[in-house]
């Protein structure tokens, strides 16, 4: 069986509150982390929250990084979801790890899209 994408869900526990209220910061990381897995970066937008937490995405060629802090918690949920082959959504999640120095992680990764049949993501250009 052959899957569209890769998604890996992590919760980053134990995360200084000083970083996960940083916008710009969390942006930087965030990015940092596609480009270590061999992502192509398109988009990004982060939003800060009042009084603390940071919410925000980048889009890559491959889908997307997720990101939601509780700085009060010292938590962060994060979503990488790729497809194709070319990059793997772990190298990105165990970079983050390090990045905002969670003292804990939980991550499991989801296959989505899945086929009986070999897939080669991209479909041919069918012209009518």
């Amino acid at each position: 069986m052959s899957a569209l994408g890769r998604h890996v869900l992590a919760e980053f526990y134990g995360c200084p509150e000083k970083v996960l209220c940083d916008r710009e910061e969390i942006k930087q990381l965030m990015v940092e982390a596609a480009l270590e897995a061999g992502a192509e970066v398109k988009e990004t937008v982060f939003h800060q929250f009042s009084p603390q937490g940071v919410s925000g995405v980048v889009v890559i060629s491959e889908s997307h990084l997720a990101i939601h802090s509780w700085p009060e918690f010292g938590y962060a949920a994060v979503d990488i979801f790729t497809c194709g082959q070319s990059v793997d959504p772990w190298v990105s999640c165990n970079y983050l790890k390090a990045a905002l120095s969670a003292q804990n992680m939980s991550a499991r990764e989801i296959k989505r899209g899945i086929f009986d049949t070999h897939l080669d993501h991209k479909p041919a250009v069918v012209n009518y």
